[in-house]
C-alpha cells in the first residue's frame, strides 16, 4: 500500500474482531511510529500498551471519571461510548508527552509544549497510517482525558497524558466521511511588485 492510499483508505474503526493482535505486529507498529518527525528530534512520545485485564481497567477508569463529572453537571461528550470501544478492542495504546523530562523544560511552558504536542500528533498519525498498512483498524481517542489523573496514577506515569489509540482487526467497513473541499480551506498568498497579497 502506498502512502496516498493509506491516507485515503484509512477509517476510524469502532467495532473490532476479538482476534488477538500478535505482539510482533504491535512491536513493529511502535517501531515505525518512532520514525515520525519531531521538533528538535526530541521524540517526546511515550507509549503504554494495554491488553486484556489492563485494557478493561482503563475502560472502568474512564467510566468512573465520566460518572463523577456527569454527577457534577459536566458534559462528558462521548466518554462513556469511547470506554465501550476500548473494552471491545484487543489493544489500547496510551500516548504520553514526556518532553518535560528533557533539558529541564516542563510541558506547562507553551513555548516548548506546542511543538512537542504537534510532534506527538504527527506520531499518532504515523501510527494510524502504519496500522492501515499492517491491516489493522484504529481509533484515535481523546476521551481518556476525562480520567486524566486516575489513568496517570494507575499506570505510574508522571508525563502528560495526550490520547489513546485503540487497535485491532476491523469488524466494520465504514465508508468515507464527508470532507470539505480543499479550496474552502486554503488561501493562496503571492507577492506582486509592491506587496504581498492574500
Amino acid at each position: 500500500m502506498n502512502t496516498l492510499e493509506a491516507i485515503t483508505d484509512r477509517r476510524s474503526i469502532r467495532r473490532f474482531k476479538s482476534t488477538p493482535v500478535p505482539r510482533a505486529t504491535i512491536e513493529k507498529l511502535i517501531e515505525v511510529t518512532g520514525q515520525a518527525p519531531s521538533a528538535k528530534n526530541r521524540q517526546p512520545w511515550r507509549f503504554v500498551i494495554l491488553q486484556g485485564a489492563a485494557k478493561d481497567k482503563l475502560a472502568r477508569l474512564m467510566l468512573d471519571g465520566a460518572a463523577r463529572l456527569k454527577a457534577g453537571g459536566e458534559n462528558i461528550g462521548s466518554a462513556e461510548w469511547s470506554a465501550g470501544v476500548i473494552a471491545q478492542a484487543p489493544v489500547t495504546i496510551l500516548v504520553f508527552n514526556a518532553a518535560h523530562e528533557h533539558d529541564g523544560l516542563f510541558f506547562e511552558n507553551p513555548i516548548y509544549n506546542a511543538p512537542d504536542i504537534q510532534s506527538i500528533g504527527g506520531a499518532i498519525q504515523t501510527m494510524l497510517l502504519a496500522a492501515e498498512d499492517l491491516g489493522l483498524g484504529t481509533l484515535w481517542i481523546a476521551d481518556v482525558l476525562y480520567a486524566y489523573n486516575a489513568i496517570r496514577e494507575w499506570v505510574g506515569r508522571r508525563e502528560e497524558l495526550v490520547a489513546a489509540v485503540t487497535l485491532g482487526y476491523a469488524d466494520e467497513a465504514p465508508g468515507p466521511r464527508p470532507r470539505r473541499p480543499w479550496q474552502e480551506l486554503t488561501v493562496w498568498c503571492y507577492e506582486d511588485s509592491s506587496e504581498a497579497r492574500c
